[in-house]
């Protein structure tokens, strides 16, 4: 096991640029485009919201903590970039990398009420058979060439809380920002502590108009935002405050200030952030988009029609 992400088989094996990541989604839609034309899915990102709506609620009733269910997510993301969607069960994915993020989280689940809370939430798509869970494991552990550890942006985030002076609410909502990054591609293209710094510029920035809780675009508009986040990117460059000006003025703006000046001093990429930063809040546009029921239904469709569901 790496102790660190830079040596960690995730920076060296499931980190892409965004070709990489778009050649690999076309090579497995060009090995059975018929596959693709008879089930058309909605986009990749409202799969990502459907997906992740349904690990919350198995993990709501597991008790499994965030940290499991964003691994579990991420092992979900990776298991897609070898197989197409409609080949497999997704609901019997989801249950699996649950399954298995628990172990490797150190939270196990015993694969009986797994099964059983699987089932209870998806009864015309699950099978109780424990057997099938086991052997779906071992297929998710196959395609993802057994490289299970995750390094996640949470530790980042707490190591950072007071270089930054955050608030409850701040920490907070960078922590349901990170949550949702796992709905993006982010995870795959950018390093923890990259898009840990991204959501605490996104929680300072977001936070004076729209207070604590989850991040929306509503009231704010994307470009205003981005505007926002550009700023205090663009001023990474500039001096920082002097101390008795911080102290003087224990304000939201001055914490974007103290932040832009400690990148300023870093060697962190904030190319990296910018990118993040745009990604982020084009996914709060079209989660604002998502139709869940459409979503379910085409889902549906698929597994119906070739026999997933039994």
């Amino acid at each position: 096991m790496a102790a660190n992400y830079w040596e960690s088989t995730q920076r060296r094996y499931w980190q892409f640029t965004k070709i990489e990541l778009a050649e690999s989604r076309q090579k497995l839609e060009d090995e059975d485009r018929n596959l693709i034309q008879a089930y058309p899915l909605p986009q990749l990102r409202h799969l990502s919201i459907y997906f992740n709506q349904q690990i919350l609620r198995l993990g709501k009733r597991l008790q499994v903590r965030q940290q499991a269910m964003s691994t579990a997510q991420l092992y979900i993301r990776r298991f897609y970039l070898k197989v197409e969607i409609r080949r497999v069960n997704p609901y019997l994915i989801i249950a699996t990398a649950v399954y298995l993020a628990c172990k490797m989280e150190e939270c196990p689940q015993h694969i009986r009420l797994v099964v059983s809370e699987a089932r209870s939430l998806w009864p015309d798509f699950f099978n109780t058979d424990t057997s099938r869970l086991g052997e779906c494991e071992f297929f998710l552990i196959s395609e993802m060439n057994s490289q299970m550890i995750v390094h996640q942006p949470y530790r980042s985030l707490s190591a950072l809380q007071s270089t930054f002076s955050l608030a409850l609410e701040e920490s907070s909502l960078a922590w349901s920002i990170i949550n949702d990054h796992y709905m993006t591609d982010l995870p795959l293209l950018y390093a923890p502590h990259i898009v840990a710094l991204t959501a605490i510029l996104l929680a300072l920035v977001l936070r004076p108009a729209g207070g604590g809780g989850t991040p929306s675009t509503t009231g704010n508009s994307s470009a205003n935002i981005a505007a926002a986040a550009q700023t205090a990117l663009t001023s990474a460059g500039q001096p920082r405050p002097n101390m008795t000006t911080e102290k003087n003025n224990a304000s939201p703006r001055t914490k974007v200030q103290k932040f832009s000046g400690w990148l300023a001093e870093s060697n962190v990429d904030i190319e990296g952030i910018v990118d993040c930063t745009q990604e982020l809040i084009s996914f709060y546009d079209i989660q604002e988009q998502y139709n869940e029921k459409l979503t379910r239904e085409q889902i549906h469709r698929f597994l119906k029609a070739r026999g997933l569901d039994k």
